[in-house]
């Protein structure tokens, strides 16, 4: 599959809300953890070698209270996403030093680069958006979360 869609990346197992972790290592094995039985991922571990790799080049905490984790990696055969919210603050070396709540990772072959930073600028448009931000904080399940995104993304699209 290669959209750019970021709600037909998402399904509601790969979305947790209120997300359990105090550090960032923490946060982040628990959001790999939710690719777990992913049908695109051949191998989990090697998954969270690429992305905690990506992750010591620089922090991928963007800013806003928002973390973008990605990688390419060989251990998918598809682009695969993950969201969360934390069930509070975490420290993340954010670019503007703000604790994260809300974490969004992406996993894609090499070969989908062009999908990749198309799902990340998507992302990162409907992030800047203050209520947006808002409204998925507020969120209290996973179906929440997918409807918010797909009602966000259809907004994005008619401008």
């Amino acid at each position: 599959m290669h959209t750019t869609e970021i709600h037909q990346l998402l399904s509601p197992r790969a979305i947790s809300v209120g997300l359990p972790g105090a550090t960032k290592t923490d946060v982040l094995n628990n959001l790999i953890d939710l690719l777990q039985g992913h049908p695109l991922v051949q191998d989990l571990e090697a998954v969270r070698a690429a992305v905690f790799e990506r992750e010591e080049m620089m922090s991928t905490g963007v800013g806003k209270g928002l973390a973008l984790p990605h990688a390419k990696t060989a251990a998918v055969s598809g682009t695969v996403a993950a969201f969360a919210v934390t069930a509070a603050p975490v420290p993340f070396d954010a670019i503007d030093h703000l604790p994260v709540r809300l974490l969004f990772l992406l996993v894609g072959t090499e070969a989908a680069k062009s999908q990749h930073i198309k799902v990340l600028s998507r992302v990162s448009r409907l992030m800047n958006q203050e209520a947006f931000r808002e409204r998925l904080l507020q969120a209290g399940s996973a179906e929440e979360v997918l409807t918010i995104f797909t009602e966000s993304e259809a907004e994005l699209l008619e401008f």
